[in-house]
């Protein structure tokens, strides 16, 4: 079943489940590690670990601060944090932008559940991130409820405050599903600040094929989604300066994004969700 059919099912927690076990099958998890009771490990101290955890012993032996880890007696949070703008209702080949990234966090929800992992649900809408489902009791099945709910709008204000809800110390795992255009650097700029020796990102940037390669011909009329304004030209006209701003930028968010604890995947509307999914998870 293809991306275009499972979106048309239009039934989230059915499309969440049957690529949650497309997605794992065959694949091995391997063992948490935490501060448990069994020894499994050691690891090098990272800034914001408990200074307690520091095997001094080894430290004489090694002349290293090393950390001893043990397997977890307690899940790892699972933030899974949404782009909610406006440019999240693009459309392409009967595929919404809003629709693929819904799938992809129903499906990571339902992984994550069946792992035991705490699980809370974010959006990111006028540069702010609103907590929309906290993790708790029954937050897996609110978690699919919400998503399928939500609807995207607006754009990005010129100055935010930061992001106050991303300086928690926790360990966590953060999950964030968007386009990543930008005018300015507000992307990078979260998650910079997103970026922890504590927190693992797992980001997807969702395009269309045309927003890559820009192949149209033709005069169109074409719609900011966050701004509504709207511009009529020949495609011809401007395919060079278009292609050689997405080169550029795309280079850019390469370069930018290589950051530690941060895996990046590009998905395109027209990629198998599983396949994106099995890659993300690597």
């Amino acid at each position: 079943m293809n991306a275009l059919e499972l979106i048309r099912l239009n039934n989230l927690p059915l499309v969440g489940q049957l690529l949650s076990d497309e997605t794992t099958l065959g694949l091995h998890h391997s063992r948490r590690n935490g501060a448990g009771v069994e020894f499994a490990q050691f690891r090098t101290y990272q800034p914001g670990d408990d200074p307690r955890l520091i095997d001094w012993k080894r430290y004489a032996q090694t002349g290293k601060h090393l950390v001893r880890e043990s397997e977890a007696e307690s899940s790892r949070q699972v933030r899974l944090l949404v782009d909610l703008s406006g440019s999240m209702n693009y459309e392409e080949g009967g595929i919404r932008r809003l629709d693929y990234a819904k799938v992809l966090l129903a499906s990571l929800a339902y992984i994550a559940n069946r792992q035991g992992d705490p699980i809370s649900l974010y959006g990111v809408r006028d540069g702010r991130i609103e907590a929309l489902v906290p993790a708790g009791k029954q937050a897996f099945q609110k978690v699919l409820g919400t998503l399928a709910g939500l609807t995207a709008s607006g754009g990005w204000p010129e100055h935010t405050a930061g992001f106050p809800e991303l300086q928690r110390r926790q360990s966590e795992l953060l999950v964030l599903v968007s386009d990543l255009l930008q005018l300015n650097d507000e992307w990078l700029a979260l998650l910079r600040q997103a970026a922890s020796p504590r927190r693992e990102i797992l980001l997807v940037q969702v395009l269309g094929q045309q927003e890559v390669d820009f192949t149209l011909s033709g005069f169109y009329q074409f719609q900011d989604l966050e701004t509504n304004q709207t511009v009529e030209v020949q495609a011809e006209a401007v395919r060079a300066q278009v292609r050689d701003a997405a080169t550029t930028y795309f280079a850019q968010l390469d370069t930018h994004l290589t950051l530690p604890h941060l895996r990046r995947v590009r998905a395109m509307l027209i990629d198998p969700p599983a396949l994106v999914l099995r890659e993300l998870l690597g």
